[in-house]
């Protein structure tokens, strides 16, 4: 089936060739993920296309969902998972899960603080843009999703905004201690709990790296 992702111009060259290697046709447009957002709206208009959202989309809160339920299926003594926030679909699936199963389980929503308007939405409970100046892609929006933002009006239990230097202070941890890459939106959580750490002491809690997709440059700039 054919697939159309629009991507901001100069996208992380990483992730445009991992779409691209699945068959996708990648389309530039616009200098953020909103813009890009907004010019797939119109495509899909203009030319009859189904278009999927990467957030206000029920079947894909659904589907990422599935990793909390995988979560709790080998950790069910979980106290607290920690969620980076985007357009907020795997927060809300993470949301409906965890309460759910265990309603004493907290979910942590994590945004970066050079673009906060997931939180501000959640905050102010109404529509809010903000301006958005993050390196983090995963993070990067400028408007909020608010079929996601309704289901964490009702069942997420705190927000926490983090600093550039921290999330890429949590990619080097994750390189040196895990072994393992991630980008800057999937170390969200692991910098939120190291500035929340007198919270999380003693507590079992959750990481959840939402993607390894860094660019080199963006790595070297974590690293050096």
């Amino acid at each position: 089936m054919r697939a159309i992702v629009v991507a901001p111009e100069g996208a992380n060259p990483v992730k445009v060739e991992a779409m691209e290697s699945h068959g996708a046709e990648v389309v530039f447009h616009g200098q953020d993920f909103d813009a890009a957002k907004d010019h797939c709206e119109h495509m899909a208009q203009e030319q009859g296309l189904r278009y999927i959202s990467s957030g206000d989309e029920p079947d894909l809160i659904a589907g990422v969902g599935t990793y909390t339920l995988g979560i709790l299926e080998q950790q069910p003594d979980v106290d607290m998972i920690f969620v980076p926030i985007g357009g907020g679909s795997g927060a809300a699936g993470a949301c409906l899960v965890a309460k759910t199963i265990n309603s004493d389980i907290q979910v942590i929503g994590v945004q970066a603080a050079a673009a906060p308007a997931a939180y501000l939405t959640w905050k102010n409970r109404g529509y809010t843009i903000a301006q958005m100046e993050t390196e983090a892609e995963g993070l990067a929006t400028r408007a909020p999703f608010m079929l996601p933002q309704r289901i964490l009006w009702g069942h997420l239990d705190d927000f926490l905004l983090v600093e550039e230097a921290a999330m890429r202070q949590a990619v080097r941890l994750y390189l040196e201690k895990a072994k393992t890459l991630a980008e800057l939106a999937g170390a969200a959580p692991l910098a939120a709990a190291l500035q929340a750490k007198e919270r999380v002491r003693d507590k079992t809690i959750v990481l959840v790296l939402s993607g390894g997709n860094i660019s080199p440059e963006k790595l070297g700039h974590c690293l050096y």
